[in-house]
């Protein structure tokens, strides 16, 4: 299992990245492998992790009243999605090393690849988050406590693909724990909003992390490694249809208890639901597009959330300024 191709192409670029990605042609030769391990050429991973940060802020400014501080908050998650996806990131590769070299997507990446050693990495990991957690920092209390306790889950989830069928609940977690976060930035508190949009956020992630997962299904069931792209197998698309009704209804939930009975007016309640339904569209074509023999389409329709994300985070803010 350790003893992967080395170097599978002469740049180095990893085989899931996009090609012509601004890492393999504008950053420093010596950064590369660095950058392609916090997947800097790969910036979906950022996006999933920043939007319900979006959402978070989004819809406590709508329930509240938005102010310049809430624009320093999302460009502060915008930092510390960066820098927190690409410590995750490297934490993942090193405690996967082995397993990435059995996988033929991803025995391109840096670490069995022979880019960078696993000390290299670890290195690069701990320097990645002291510089988030100085941008954590300029937020309350509460908001800074949430995220030191998200370490835990940051921790955890690159090993539970080895004891659970649902690593994807895991990732859904660490990944939508930036609602809480930036609902708590918002002014200092927390409110059971910000917990419906968190589990609204996860079931989304078990939406897109299972067609994401069907790419590797195979290699998957080789070396031993779990997943619920494995698990749910021909009936993927019944469970994915149950994702999506539910990452919709508790999303609609959380509008309704942050909007209703508040300061907010009619229009913020209906420019927020009008985004809803846009999103459960956007899904809605993911799964009459969905074909999850085919790794391609996987990829694609799993890079595809970065816009469905974004119509909610772009409806809230709406909603937060009508």
């Amino acid at each position: 299992m350790t003893d992967a191709p080395r170097m599978p192409e002469p740049a180095g670029q990893v085989a899931d990245a996009v090609a012509g990605n601004w890492v393999d042609r504008w950053a420093p030769v010596g950064a590369r492998p660095y950058l392609r391990l916090s997947r800097a050429d790969r910036p979906i991973g950022t996006w999933l992790l920043l939007l319900p940060c979006w959402w978070g802020v989004a819809l406590a400014a709508a329930a509240d009243s938005p102010g310049w501080w809430d624009l320093w908050v999302g460009v502060a998650c915008g930092l510390g999605a960066f820098l927190m996806r690409g410590a995750g990131c490297t934490w993942n590769d090193i405690t996967d090393r082995d397993f990435d070299a059995a996988v033929a997507r991803t025995r391109s990446r840096p670490i069995p690849s022979g880019q960078v050693t696993a000390r290299q990495a670890a290195g690069w990991m701990v320097a990645q988050a002291l510089i988030a957690f100085g941008v954590l920092l300029t937020f309350p209390p509460l908001a800074i406590w949430l995220g030191v306790g998200s370490l835990a889950l940051v921790a955890v989830y690159p090993f539970a693909k080895r004891f659970t069928w649902w690593p994807q609940v895991f990732l859904g977690l660490a990944f939508n724990w930036g609602a809480l976060l930036a609902w708590a930035a918002h002014d200092g508190t927390l409110a059971w909003p910000a917990l419906v949009l968190w589990l609204s956020g996860i079931a989304w992630t078990l939406f897109y992390d299972t067609i994401y997962a069907h790419q590797d299904k195979e290699d998957d069931a080789l070396i031993g490694v779990k997943s619920t792209a494995r698990l749910f197998g021909t009936h993927t698309l019944a469970w994915l249809k149950g994702f999506m009704a539910i990452a919709v209804l508790l999303l609609t939930l959380a509008v309704l208890l942050a909007l209703l009975g508040g300061d907010a007016g009619g229009l913020a309640v209906l420019i927020a639901l009008a985004g809803i339904w846009a999103f459960a569209a956007h899904l809605g074509w993911q799964l009459t597009q969905l074909n999850i023999d085919d790794p391609a389409n996987c990829l694609k329709l799993f890079r595809a959330n970065r816009d469905a994300g974004l119509i909610v985070a772009l409806f809230l803010a709406g909603a937060a300024l009508a």
